[in-house]
């Protein structure tokens, strides 16, 4: 995937109906979402750990867990990505719990394709504005306060150096090339040479011991988060 195409929002999917999962993914994947389908909610927490979901969309007649008990625990773990319930448990006290274990949407099945996608656009354009931290495997990234933590323990950074960690969590799903990283961070395309450099003294920054990896070439294209 190109470094261009990164400023696509990324949506989880769990529906149990295979059919209605395919049909959900190619309408929002036709919209410029990146989309991550589930059948169940299991390997869900495993994939919100590591990836930078900005919602999820959820049914609640879920084999093995009941989908608005799963937000539930997500919730009481401090996870707040955005849900929308898609469901066709639609009863007045449904509609009720489901807002109180954690939705911030709820849409009833049979339902609009058209409208639920009206509202996912409404509900991440209030929701991008409130993003303030960042985070991948073990890296936090404050924006409001420009600090970096890893496993907890502040890391000091440069701006630039900020700056250029901070592209590669809010894209860790592609590989940046220097193009995009030197208009995107230098603004500036005559840098060329900085690059290599940069992400040399960040690495030595946020993975002193070269335990970590955090960054990975990709010879002749550019560098991605791993």
């Amino acid at each position: 995937m190109g470094g261009l195409k990164t400023s696509k929002a990324l949506i989880a999917l769990i529906e149990d109906e295979a059919d209605l999962l395919e049909l959900l993914e190619y309408n929002l994947t036709k919209e410029g979402y990146e989309v991550e389908g589930f059948l169940s909610t299991k390997n869900v927490k495993r994939f919100l750990d590591e990836e930078n979901v900005d919602l999820l969309i959820v049914d609640r007649n879920l084999p093995g867990k009941e989908g608005s008990e799963f937000v539930k625990e997500l919730r009481n773990e401090g996870i707040d990505i955005p849900v929308i319930f898609l469901t066709a448990k639609g009863s007045e006290q449904d509609i009720e719990s489901g807002f109180l274990r954690g939705a911030d949407d709820y849409i009833t099945k049979p339902f609009n394709m058209n409208e639920l996608l009206l509202r996912i656009k409404a509900l991440l354009r209030r929701t991008k504005k409130q993003v303030e931290k960042l985070t991948y495997r073990d890296i936090t990234i404050d924006l409001a306060q420009r600090e970096v933590r890893i496993e907890g323990e502040l890391v000091e950074l440069t701006k630039l150096e900020f700056d250029l960690l901070s592209e590669f969590v809010k894209n860790a799903r592609n590989v940046l090339t220097r193009e995009y990283l030197l208009e995107h961070v230098w603004k500036d395309l005559a840098q060329e040479r900085s690059v290599n450099v940069a992400i040399k003294r960040l690495k030595e920054k946020i993975d002193p011991d070269r335990s970590k990896n955090y960054i990975e070439a990709i010879r002749g294209v550019g560098y991605r988060l791993v």
